[in-house]
């Protein structure tokens, strides 16, 4: 059977952060910026280190089996490749940008020039609203295509907003997308490689999201803590050696564990510990 081909991003925002996932995932990751190509042997996996924007085109051509990337250059490629799991980094949002005070809504972009380097997007955007407006292709930086004369509004990726502003520009109407990184694969790929692949990355996924609580409570009080904490499939619960006492173990948000801590004294539990989850399969 072939290695599974894998397409990473070769530089830019999403390719630290993609390295670093695959790594807790359990793979080999190149040490050296400058390689194209890493061969994981003993994980029978294949790495290809390509520009972010080229890569849903190459895994929905087939040439390679699954990839990581934007779901805004997802969208735009037109590729015939499949979302299957969104990553929870390389968060952004899309939006119309234009001169301060010149435009209010969406509908105020009819007869425009609009300059983006997302056409595919945009033009899907634009017809799925009825809306008829002009789609200019720019490559980079997009913000001073309206003092060159080239567009009236922009459509670009917004994070903080301090570029437009020192171009003095404003986002207007509602978000065009909102994207992050998200991994890829071609339409009906389903081999048992890609599911083993998917899962260490899910798993990587639920281990940053969760931390394991364990803590002691009294019988008597514990529906009320299972409540606080009822885990992903249910808590585990033991018999401790001290009578009428039981110990608690269960997956909980990381997000709000100091709380559940708080509630749980309150209720009574002691000896309540909080345990990082380095890597899981749910």
């Amino acid at each position: 059977m072939s290695r599974l081909k894998i397409a990473i991003p070769n530089k830019g925002a999403l390719s630290a952060a993609a390295t670093e996932i695959l790594r807790e995932s359990g793979y080999r990751q190149r040490s050296d910026s400058k390689e194209l190509r890493l061969v994981d042997a003993e994980n029978d996996v294949e790495f290809f280190y390509l520009r972010p924007r080229d890569i849903a085109l190459y895994v929905g051509e087939g040439t390679l089996d699954v990839g990581i990337t934007g779901r805004d250059l997802l969208l735009d490629s037109g590729a015939k490749a499949d979302e299957v799991l969104p990553l929870e980094f390389g968060r952004s949002t899309f939006r119309f940008a234009g001169p301060r005070g010149s435009y209010d809504e969406l509908a105020d972009l009819a007869g425009t020039r609009i300059a983006t380097s997302y056409v595919g997007i945009v033009e899907s955007f634009l017809a799925e609203r009825g809306i008829d407006a002009t789609v200019v292709r720019l490559d980079g930086a997009v913000e001073t295509s309206i003092q060159l004369g080239v567009a009236d509004v922009i459509a670009d990726v917004v994070e903080t907003g301090t570029t437009l502003r020192r171009a003095g520009l404003e986002v207007f109407g509602e978000p065009i997308l909102e994207s992050e990184a998200v991994l890829i694969t071609r339409s009906g790929n389903g081999s048992p490689a890609f599911d083993v692949f998917r899962r260490r990355v899910e798993g990587v996924l639920v281990a940053r999201g969760y931390v394991m609580m364990d803590y002691d409570i009294e019988t008597a009080k514990l529906d009320a803590a299972l409540a606080v904490t009822p885990g992903m499939e249910g808590p585990t619960v033991s018999p401790l050696q001290r009578e009428g006492w039981v110990a608690v173990r269960a997956m909980v948000r990381r997000d709000g564990a100091q709380r559940l801590m708080d509630e749980l004294w309150e209720l009574g539990a002691r000896a309540i510990l909080l345990t990082d989850i380095h890597a899981c399969r749910i």
